[in-house]
């Protein structure tokens, strides 16, 4: 089961898919981890992606920033709902640019498998932002 901990924090990982390490890490820092892989979810930890032989991807080191690794980075990827956004709304008192997102989040259009960077739906990150700045 250490497989399942990032090497660099001890966090559980998130296991994700080749397709969706594909789509964050550029071809040539690619063999660095095999399938199946995790993500380490947690935003202080300078590691993307890790493999069960500890080998691992920094997040510095991916294609493009992404949350919450990066907390300018869009916390939907598939729609671009910022930190930004999510504050506006509960500025405004009002949850239109977030549950706009929310309600894309079940169509078609989103592709978070290959998008978010753990490979899953933003809803809870974005849920959970919102309740912080509430």
């Amino acid at each position: 089961p250490t497989a399942e901990y990032c090497p660099r924090c001890g966090s559980k990982g998130e296991p994700v898919g080749a397709e969706t390490v594909h789509a964050h890490v550029p071809e040539e820092k690619r063999g660095a981890v095999a399938d199946p892989a995790n993500f380490c979810p947690a935003p202080q930890c300078p590691v993307a992606y890790f493999d069960g032989f500890e080998r691992f991807v920094l997040a510095a080191d991916l294609v493009r920033p992404v949350y919450p690794k990066d907390p300018a980075a869009p916390i939907c990827a598939c729609f671009g709902l910022t930190r930004e956004d999510i504050e506006q709304d509960v500025r405004e008192g009002v949850v239109t640019r977030t549950r706009a997102v929310l309600e894309k989040s079940k169509t078609p259009a989103a592709r978070c498998a290959t998008l978010a960077a753990n490979g899953r739906c933003c809803v809870s990150y974005v849920q959970k932002y919102y309740m912080q700045c509430r």
